[in-house]
């Protein structure tokens, strides 16, 4: 005798279950594991940016030059970013190895990168301005080591007074005045500012007294260069 197997119609698969009744399960199974992946990466991300957060409380930490780059992008709501804020914050940081912890935690609390908002932020100049202070900085800084003044922190100010130079206001160029004055007043010495001068020679082929007359206002050629002036030879 031959065994008789059940018959199943064109719709019907075993376990009494149409086809369209298992695509039906079977999307609403992904969707459901893809809706809880997505939860489970934002409770993530918000564990990670509340514990980031908790930090920004500490004065010198990354988490709080992360939050306060943030803060001179957003201006108070006013248009545009709060340059000179940004500009002491990329200042005080430290080192490179401390600028990647600066940006980790830039992205852990904003889930944004924090050099692509820089760009999007700034004029090229402006750009160009803080890649300068960021390229000046040691690896690691060791706040022990004897004060000397390095090729990379020459080449940093003299490519942060050409970013001030090349300064525009839509189609009309311009000087980014602050700039120059705060690459002036980090300047230590007199003897440095004319080692920055000659390495400004050397990158860009011009003369940097000659470029700082024909930018500022006569008015405001003077009193720049009496900060130089008052500073130890």
């Amino acid at each position: 005798m031959y065994q008789q197997y059940p018959t199943y119609n064109a719709y019907t698969l075993p376990q009494g279950m149409t086809l369209k009744e298992k695509l039906v399960l079977g999307i609403a199974g992904v969707v459901v594991l893809g809706g809880a992946v997505i939860l489970v990466r934002r409770m993530i991300r918000k564990q990670q940016a509340d514990a980031t957060e908790r930090l920004t409380y500490l004065d010198g930490s990354a988490a709080t030059y992360a939050k306060q780059i943030k803060m001179a992008f957003a201006n108070d709501g006013w248009w545009g970013t709060n340059m000179a804020a940004l500009r002491e914050t990329i200042a005080r940081i430290p080192s490179k190895q401390v600028l990647r912890q600066t940006m980790t935690a830039y992205q852990k609390l904003y889930n944004r990168s924090m050099l692509r908002d820089m760009e999007s932020e700034l004029q090229s100049s402006e750009y160009s301005e803080m890649l300068s202070i960021i390229a000046a900085k040691p690896e690691q800084y060791n706040a022990n080591a004897p004060m000397q003044i390095t090729l990379a922190q020459l080449q940093g100010w003299a490519g942060r007074l050409k970013a001030a130079f090349d300064k525009t206001y839509g189609p009309i160029p311009g000087t980014d005045e602050a700039a120059i004055k705060a690459v002036f007043n980090e300047i230590p010495t007199q003897t440095v500012f004319a080692q920055t001068g000659i390495i400004y020679k050397q990158l860009y082929g011009r003369d940097l007294i000659t470029d700082l007359k024909g930018e500022l206002e006569f008015w405001e050629y003077g009193p720049y260069m009496q900060i130089i002036q008052g500073k130890p030879r």
